[in-house]
């Protein structure tokens, strides 16, 4: 076998084999020193080739306050060692030259300015401060916008005054019937309560009436001469139709006009609350670096630089714990104009009435589209039998309201538009 094909047994030394090889290996560079744990410098190696900017670089950003952009700072302030393995790393009194990669720009770091990461940090806060208090801004704007919505907005308040008729008009002979208010969280529990044939909710009839006569309010401006129209809605079938057809685009665009409120149903109260006073936390541990900073090596501009600062941005974070005191005050009030005593709830209910807001707005585009859907059904029903699928609709009836439902008292009592009072 080996005269032929040349092999050489697997148990056979080769002879082109180095006798010097593991000298060789011996013989090479040095090993490096690692201080930190193995892996952490590993990683921290990884974030440092990440970097566009050498060492000489940061040391004087460090020096002079700015000059940093907030990726590398933000890097650089990831891997901060504590204060044990800053005090190894100083302490280190060997060859420089042969400390890991890591070790070796902490080293030199740490040396030229002792306070590095603390000014890291520092300099990361006033570049990241700018988008954090823009980002509170929207959110106490959007809180303001949503509040205006919810007072402005009068569709939104003829489907509850709907829904306030309806429950009445069910709660009939009972202590209930003559409610001037309801609970807001009800309105999240109309598609609930269905008709006694179990064909329709609640809420498809409140929203069906209201999209009619919003329908005959859009007929009546566009021929006032309707107005004195004396044929009852409820008897005219062909007229039931276009009203419905008119009203569905105002009452199906409701939810439009409500942006802010779908944002501000998802806000967090609490996280607002802390926002402004974290900043303010976070200003005050600035403060003091300054003071620590201040007699370390060179300061340069660092000192200046973050003392001009703070002195601007306490003046803004004072306007901004004012302008969130103003607007919590407004939500309570808001919350107080749709149900009395609201506004004595705390934490995440003060919220609340946005979230059901949203809720009942989504199930009322939702019960547009099935009405919408229902009457191109009936569209494509032609001549007598049309008429009839109109004419033949049932006297809807649903079972009388729990009592949770309907409330004696109403915090604001509106003067409810005489339009309605066919519903």
């Amino acid at each position: 076998m080996e005269a032929m094909f040349g092999t050489v047994a697997a148990n056979k030394k080769s002879p082109l084999a180095s006798p010097t090889a593991k000298t060789q290996q011996k013989s090479g560079p040095p090993s490096k020193i690692f201080i930190l744990d193995m892996r952490k410098s590993q990683n921290i190696a990884i974030i440092l080739r990440s970097l566009v900017v050498s060492r000489q670089e940061i040391t004087d950003c460090l020096l002079e306050g700015k000059g940093l952009d907030i990726d590398t700072l933000e890097k650089l302030t990831k891997i901060r060692p504590t204060n044990d393995e800053q005090q190894l790393i100083l302490n280190y009194d060997q060859d420089i030259a042969r400390l890991a990669d890591a070790e070796s720009f902490l080293y030199h770091i740490l040396l030229a300015v002792p306070s590095a990461f603390t000014r890291f940090n520092a300099m990361f806060f006033t570049l990241s401060y700018t988008s954090e208090v823009n980002e509170l801004k929207k959110t106490l704007q959007t809180l303001e916008m949503a509040c205006k919505e919810l007072r402005t907005r009068g569709l939104f308040v003829k489907l509850l005054e709907a829904v306030l008729k309806a429950g009445n008009r069910m709660n009939v002979g009972t202590s209930r019937g003559n409610a001037q208010a309801f609970n807001m969280n009800s309105l999240l529990k109309l598609s609930d309560v269905k008709s006694s044939d179990g064909k329709t909710t609640l809420l498809h009839f409140v929203v069906e009436e209201v999209v009619r006569l919003e329908g005959k309010k859009c007929m009546i401006n566009r021929n006032p001469s309707f107005r004195n129209n004396t044929i009852s809605l409820t008897r005219d079938t062909s007229a039931n139709k276009d009203y419905i057809r008119l009203g569905l685009p105002t009452v199906g665009g409701v939810s439009s006009e409500f942006t802010n409120v779908k944002k501000a149903a998802e806000y967090d109260y609490d996280a607002l609350l802390k926002s402004c006073s974290g900043l303010s936390v976070r200003l005050g541990e600035i403060a003091k670096t300054v003071e620590e900073c201040g007699g370390d090596g060179d300061g340069r501009g660092f000192v200046k630089e973050i003392e001009k600062f703070v002195e601007k941005a306490e003046r803004e974070i004072q306007v901004l714990r004012e302008d969130q005191e103003r607007v919590i005050a407004l939500v309570k009030k808001t919350n107080e104009y749709y149900q009395a005593g609201a506004s004595k709830d705390k934490g995440m209910k003060q919220f609340q009435l946005f979230v059901i807001v949203k809720g009942f707005l989504e199930m009322v585009d939702k019960a547009c589209v099935d009405i919408a859907v229902k009457l191109q059904k009936r569209g494509n029903v032609s001549g007598e039998d049309a008429v009839n699928v109109v004419a033949n609709r049932p006297t809807m009836k649903f079972p009388v309201l729990p009592p949770d439902f309907m409330s004696s008292s109403c915090s604001d009592s509106d003067d409810n538009d005489n339009e309605d009072d066919d519903l």
